[in-house]
């Protein structure tokens, strides 16, 4: 990417899509572009078509999407489909359209089979059933992955496809139903502390594996592949590093600050026993995650406090 060109962070402000615009100024891109949900409704073709039309971006990050937890997944499967697919056409066609020089598409590690072999390779698409609680979700992104590719194939396009794994860090989303494990728990012990409640429950045994990665190590590592990496394999992004349930919440209770008890509800769930992604070949082309957790979730809970704050 040349360092004066007009990029179009699609998600601009959220987790992914903020972490990718400080990657990109860090390493001396300024010519960022960007709306809100607000002012660009990505699911309409005509307003999408139309920003591409004026503001004529010659690389793209496909940042937005609608996300959730478990929770939120169950309760709107066809919103997470339809959504998605929406956004994802649209952006993509006008990449296509427009001329866009390199679009970078943002997946997921959910696109894999729910019984896929440890740390999971790129070559374990398509190669088994999904997850249930998020399969609307995944087959949306699989469909991403797939026109990707179908216009590389066909129109010569230069659309690459990440898939990164367990996401957390500054602009998280924590609400109480909708937010995902780390921002769920930051939460929950932060308004324990503020409670001086005395225990926090944890569902299941604690035992299940699980990545996490920093958002802006995400963003870092999606600037990377924008320079080093053409290709129609996708390839995933994460950590390598994997923690036990009972691990990241005594973290975050360390963390937080919290000093009441931590309680594990064996009579619930543990759901996938473990889930980790196989990242050789990024590391192979020379990039790997540089933040620990304990780091990480440190600046996360910093900017957790700053938004119940500004309340």
């Amino acid at each position: 990417m040349e360092k004066g060109a007009k990029i179009f962070i699609a998600g601009r402000f959220g987790l992914v899509g903020s972490a990718i615009e400080r990657a990109l100024r860090r390493h001396g891109y300024q010519n960022i572009v960007g709306l809100s949900h607000d002012e660009l409704e990505l699911t309409v073709q005509a307003e999408v078509e139309t920003y591409f039309k004026i503001e004529k971006p010659q690389y793209v990050f496909l940042a937005a999407a609608k996300v959730g937890g478990i929770l939120a997944n169950n309760t709107y499967p066809a919103e997470f489909i339809y959504s998605n697919l929406e956004i994802q056409n649209n952006v993509i066609h006008a990449c296509y359209q427009f001329g866009v020089k390199k679009m970078l598409f943002l997946g997921s590690s959910c696109i894999y089979p729910k019984f896929a072999a440890q740390p999971m390779i790129e070559d374990e698409l398509l190669n088994g059933k999904l997850e249930p609680t998020n399969e609307p979700y995944a087959v949306a992104k699989i469909a991403g992955i797939v026109m990707c590719q179908s216009y590389n194939r066909q129109y010569g396009t230069n659309f690459v496809s990440v898939m990164p794994t367990n996401l957390y860090g500054i602009n998280d989303n924590y609400h109480p139903d909708n937010s995902h494990v780390i921002p769920g728990l930051l939460r929950r012990f932060h308004d324990a502390k503020v409670a001086n409640a005395p225990e926090v429950v944890v569902w299941g045994t604690g035992s299940p594996k699980r990545e996490f990665l920093f958002a802006d190590d995400l963003g870092d590592a999606c600037v990377f592949v924008m320079q080093q990496y053409s290709s129609n394999e996708i390839i995933n992004i994460g950590s390598g590093v994997e923690v036990t349930i009972r691990e990241l919440a005594e973290t975050i209770k360390h963390v937080v600050g919290y000093s009441g008890v931590l309680r594990f509800d064996t009579s619930k769930p543990d759901g996938t026993p473990r889930k980790l992604l196989d990242v050789s070949k990024l590391k192979q082309l020379g990039w790997q995650a540089q933040t620990t957790l304990e780091d990480g979730l440190t600046v996360a809970y910093q900017d957790f406090l700053k938004k119940v704050n500004s309340r």
